[in-house]
């Protein structure tokens, strides 16, 4: 057999597989891209969701610290609606007040809630540290009681804030016994 008469046959990709290969490898990169693009966004609210947390459980120790020591009585732990002296609804995050309690009708709102982090020199407590108002957060302290038991309630506290547009919230829920 020449060579003349036996046909090659040539190997290689067409512009429709080229086409489709680019279109296939430019959907995995936007993929990424877009999860990147989230992974970036949760970690932006990361800070802000601990902080939240952090205020919540500061409301309940709180509570709690007015029953140990007997601040208030335990009529008095509960919503204004129900004879107690915490605030019905959502409030700014404020300066305890007089009394130290947070979350009731005393509180300094003219005194916004604020976190102090490292500045440049990484050493808190310097001149150059940076203090964050907590302007776009909310605290709602709930005090409800449990069918069927009068010496137990349940507090509910609800952290709301804006990040990005979006609002969100943090929720704790736990009990607070009459004795201490």
């Amino acid at each position: 057999m020449s060579n003349r008469t036996r046909q090659r046959t040539q190997a290689g990709f067409t512009l429709i597989e080229t086409a489709i290969a680019g279109v296939v490898l430019m959907i995995g990169i936007l993929s990424l891209a877009a999860m990147l693009a989230n992974s970036i966004a949760l970690m932006s609210t990361s800070q802000n969701e601990y902080i939240a947390q952090q205020k919540a459980e500061e409301a309940v120790e709180s509570i709690y610290t007015a029953r140990n020591a007997r601040q208030d009585t335990w009529a008095n732990i509960n919503n204004i609606s129900l004879g107690g002296v915490f605030t019905d609804g959502a409030t700014l995050l404020c300066d305890p007040g007089n009394d130290g309690i947070l979350g009731t009708a005393d509180d300094n709102c003219n005194v916004i809630d604020s976190i102090v982090t490292p500045g440049p020199d990484g050493i808190l407590g310097t001149p150059d540290d940076v203090n964050i108002p907590l302007a776009n957060f909310t605290r709602k302290i709930t005090i409800s009681a449990i069918s069927g038991v009068t010496d137990v309630r349940q507090i509910t506290v609800v952290v709301t804030y804006t990040q990005g547009g979006l609002q969100r919230s943090y929720t704790l829920t736990t009990n607070i016994s009459q004795y201490s």
